[in-house]
């Protein structure tokens, strides 16, 4: 499993419209989590058990390089063996971490800026029940 692109996260102007292509696009993709941030801005995540796009709705009075705030990608998350030794790993050599997820049971995210700020997920799974790594509503 090490190393493998599981998700895009991204900012559109409309979450809907944004959802709609999707599931025309490819019919066999669902929406397998959706929710509300911090700022109030809606989210979802459409795709399969193991992979899938992360979409958030943009704030339309804001712009800038931040999170749900512009239009384009935000990070690429992978699934990783271990999320701590690759957070050693590029800390060691310099490189920043960035945004502190909540804890989760059955996952562990970590992510990291790369020198362009461009930021990065990693994320172990804790468990091999896809329902359990799925489960939005433990954080």
């Amino acid at each position: 499993m090490s190393g493998r692109l599981e998700h895009a996260n991204l900012t559109v102007s409309d979450l809907d419209a944004a959802i709609d292509f999707l599931l025309t696009a490819i019919p066999e993709f669902r929406i397998r989590g959706r929710g509300t941030g911090p700022e109030g801005k809606r989210w979802v995540h459409v795709g399969s058990e193991t992979s899938y796009i992360a979409i958030n709705e943009a704030d339309p009075e804001e712009d800038g390089p931040t999170a749900a705030k512009w239009r384009g990608v935000n990070h690429l998350g992978f699934a990783v063996d271990d999320a701590e030794a690759v957070k050693g790993r590029l800390v060691a050599k310099g490189y920043r971490e960035g945004y502190i997820p909540e804890t989760h049971p059955h996952r562990k995210r970590i992510y990291l800026h790369d020198r362009d700020g461009n930021e990065w997920e990693f994320v172990e799974y804790l468990s091999d029940d896809v329902a359990e790594r799925n489960d939005y509503a433990l954080g």
